[in-house]
Formats: C-alpha cells, sequence, structure tokens
C-alpha cells in the first residue's frame, strides 16, 4: 500500500480538491495547505474571515466521577474547579518535564471532559492517558475519527457565526460566548460543541460536528459568510498567522526535549499544584535557573531563518531559530528562537545557509491578539 493512500482524508477533501487546494500529507492526513496562496489567504484571515477545515486535530472524552482529580494529576495547568463551559490551555509532560502535547482541556459537565490534542501526537497520547488510567471512575474515548473540526476566524467570524445560531436555537448563547468557553448544542437532532478560541490572534470559533455534517456546515458557512467575503484557508497561512501571534508549535517551539518553563509557556504551568506529571522536574529547573528562554528575533533584510538556523552573539552559538518567516502583516523578516539564558543579546546574528545575517532581540509577541473585546476593533502592532 503507497504512502498516499495510507493518509486519512476528511470529509472535505473532494471539496478542497474541486476548489484548487494545494493538498499535502500532514499528520497522517492530507490536508490542503493553500488555496489562492499564502499571502491572500493570511491576509483574509487578518482583515476578514477565514474558514479552516481542521479535522486531523484529536478529540478525546474523559468522562467519570473520578475524571476531573485525575486530569488535574496529569497536566500542567489547574483543572480542577474549572466551570462548566470553560477551558484551559495546558501542557502534558513526561516526568523530566519535558512536554510530550500541548492540549486545551474542555469542561462539558459535570463529569464530561473534551481533551483536544495535537494530530501528530494523538496516537501516543491516547496512549498514554490509557496507561494511566485508573480502576474506576475515568472512561476515555478517541472520537477523533467520527468528529470533524471546522475554525472560523477573522474580524467578521462573529457575524459568520451568529447564522448558525438560529439552527441550534441558540442565538444569545453563541452572542455571549466568552473567550476560552464552550457549549454543548442540538442541530438536527445531532450534538454539536462550538467553542472561542483560536489560533491565529483573531476572533474566532471552532465548530466540533459529527463527520456526515461537516459538508453542509461548510457550504453553509461559505455561502453566508459571503457579505464577509469568508474564504477557505490552508496550513500555511494558519502557520503564519500562528506566528505573528506567537502562539507555540508543538515540533518547533515545543517538543519532549524542551520544558514548558524554556518554551514561554510557563504561565501555564502551576507548581503549587500537589501533583502533575513532570511537577518535580520542573520545580528543579525553576529553582537552579531556567537554561533556555524564548526570544523574538527581527532579521536584517527578507532573509528567512527557518527552523534549525543557528543563532549567535559575538560569534559563540547561543541557540537556534524555531519558528521563522517573513510576517506578511509587519512586513518583517522575524523568528523565535531558544536560546542560552546565561548568554547576551548584543552583536547577534543568525546563520542561514551559510551566511550569517544581523538580527536584534524584538519583542513578543509580534503583534497583539484580538481576541477578547470587541472582535473588530484596532489593535496594537508591536
Amino acid at each position: 500500500m503507497s504512502e498516499q493512500s495510507e493518509l486519512t482524508r476528511t470529509p472535505l477533501n473532494r471539496w478542497h480538491r474541486e476548489h484548487g487546494a494545494r493538498m499535502v500529507p500532514f499528520a497522517g492526513y492530507e490536508m490542503p495547505v493553500q488555496y489562492r496562496g499564502v499571502l491572500a489567504e493570511h491576509a483574509t484571515v487578518r482583515e476578514r474571515v477565514g474558514l479552516f477545515d481542521i479535522t486531523h486535530m484529536g478529540e478525546i472524552f474523559v468522562t467519570g466521577s473520578a475524571a476531573e482529580t485525575w486530569l488535574d494529576g496529569l497536566v500542567t495547568n489547574r483543572v480542577t474547579g474549572l466551570a462548566e463551559g470553560k477551558i484551559v490551555y495546558t501542557a502534558l509532560c513526561n516526568e523530566t518535564g519535558g512536554i510530550l502535547d500541548d492540549m486545551l482541556i474542555y469542561r462539558l459537565g459535570a463529569a464530561r471532559w473534551l481533551v483536544v490534542c495535537n494530530a501528530a501526537n494523538r496516537v501516543p497520547v491516547v496512549a498514554w492517558l490509557q496507561s494511566r488510567r485508573p480502576v474506576a471512575g475515568v472512561s476515555i474515548e478517541d472520537r477523533s475519527l467520527e468528529m470533524s473540526l471546522v475554525a472560523v476566524q477573522g474580524p467578521y467570524s462573529r457575524a459568520v457565526v451568529g447564522r448558525l445560531a438560529a439552527l441550534a436555537d441558540r442565538q444569545d448563547d453563541f452572542n455571549e460566548l466568552r473567550f476560552y468557553s464552550a457549549l454543548n448544542c442540538t442541530v438536527d437532532g445531532e450534538q454539536w460543541i462550538v467553542s472561542r478560541t483560536g489560533y491565529t490572534g483573531e476572533h474566532g470559533y471552532e465548530l466540533y460536528v459529527p463527520n456526515a455534517a461537516l459538508l453542509p456546515l461548510w457550504e453553509e458557512l461559505i455561502t453566508h459568510g459571503g457579505d464577509r467575503q469568508i474564504e477557505p484557508i490552508g496550513l500555511a497561512a494558519r502557520d503564519t498567522l500562528r506566528f505573528e501571534v506567537c502562539y507555540s508549535l508543538y515540533g518547533h517551539e515545543l517538543s519532549e526535549q524542551t520544558t514548558p518553563l524554556e518554551a514561554g509557556i510557563g504561565w501555564a504551568v502551576k507548581l503549587k499544584k500537589q501533583q502533575f506529571v513532570g511537577r518535580e522536574a520542573l520545580i528543579a529547573q525553576k529553582a537552579a535557573g531556567v537554561p533556555r528562554r524564548l526570544i523574538g528575533l527581527a532579521i536584517e533584510g527578507r532573509t528567512i531563518a527557518r527552523q534549525g538556523a543557528v543563532v549567535l552573539s559575538g560569534g559563540e552559538v547561543i541557540g537556534a531559530v524555531t519558528s521563522g518567516t517573513f510576517s506578511p502583516t509587519l512586513k518583517r523578516s522575524l523568528a523565535l528562537a531558544l536560546v542560552s539564558s546565561t548568554s547576551g543579546v548584543d552583536d547577534l546574528e543568525v546563520e542561514v545557509r551559510g551566511r550569517r545575517f544581523g538580527c536584534h532581540v524584538v519583542t513578543i509577541p509580534f503583534l497583539s491578539a484580538r481576541v477578547k473585546g470587541d472582535p473588530e476593533a484596532e489593535r496594537t502592532l508591536s
């Protein structure tokens, strides 16, 4: 069997092809990487509204009377006490503090939770959870292959998603959905989950639906988003969008060789919690001094420093780039880099294809996210 035939295809595969998408293998799926082009799609999300097929993400449902305490004892952020309908961003670590995955945990009910993980990590994450499941009080169900996921992102996303509220008879709930919140709803007798998180830095929503509902939903959004010039967006623009607001990407800023304290997501680590996997290692690392830190770099000219490019200070290697591109919004070549905490930041250079280019530290995030207040409000560029 060929590698291509082994790829999982979302229910929109044919639609993507018929509408000019360039398809690529990604985390075991065949996914659209771009349609009109990265720059055009990036601008659509920043200025209007874009539609993403992100069905490749993992959806793991955890239920049971002991689920809350059990989850809290596994991940770095606080799960205990999370209100129903709220969402928390967290990391799952190994015993040495290395990041196995970053994820969102939804509290959907008193004893019902949804863990949303990265596509590439779904199988090991499910196995890891199963290996630590207690004998009673916790059930785990991986429904990733049964569910589809659509993200609607951009300043006009509220208007587009608001059209769906009538279908679920939840107009007030949709309008009042706050950042990092979710709601359950019933559409045509089927259970959907609607949430507000986003991975672009723009006001946005996620719609979790059964596979059979994906194509009708997608076409409904395209049709009713016409007055807002809604467009489908590929994975390439999703990456440039998250990069500008410095949202971490597993395999780049995050890995098993990197701790949350090094990777810039220490705010999602609650060391005062009594227990979570990797806690002792992270306490020790903090006490000894976190050895690396994530910084932002502006590169001279239009040279792009990709992942792995060496960063130097005074001619000495101090770290490497984790992500880098030419920012479509800010019109600058930028990079995120993991560097030694003890190194200076003077006389900085980055090495690209054997040549060295000057660079300097800039504040991160490069672009401030527009997610909490008025979705159409202006925001400051750093």
